[in-house]
């Protein structure tokens, strides 16, 4: 079993985005345990078995949701929990 869990700013509308990239996970390993929380302010945080493998506050974008669900799959299958690298654009700009 596979436990990924998320920390995700609510007040930013992040669950929308813990909602797409827990559809991605889920399509690729459907018996992986995807769990969400809120926290932190600009939070993003993704965790597979205890192990961080992305902070959005670190990087200041979303993970490539692709690469989550290739981790995921990849402990699944017996591998070993590494970081993701790969980020989405970032999006936000100061005026």
């Amino acid at each position: 079993m596979v436990n990924v869990d998320v920390e995700f700013c609510g007040t930013c509308g992040h669950i929308n985005n813990f909602n797409d990239m827990k559809e991605v996970v889920l399509e690729r390993v459907p018996e992986a345990k995807v769990s969400g929380r809120e926290g932190r302010q600009g939070s993003f945080e993704v965790e597979v078995n205890k192990i961080q493998i992305y902070s959005k506050l670190k990087t200041m974008a979303f993970p490539d949701f692709d690469e989550v669900a290739d981790i995921v799959e990849d402990v699944a299958n017996g591998g070993k929990v590494r970081q993701a690298i790969r980020q989405q654009p970032i999006s936000c700009c100061i005026q």
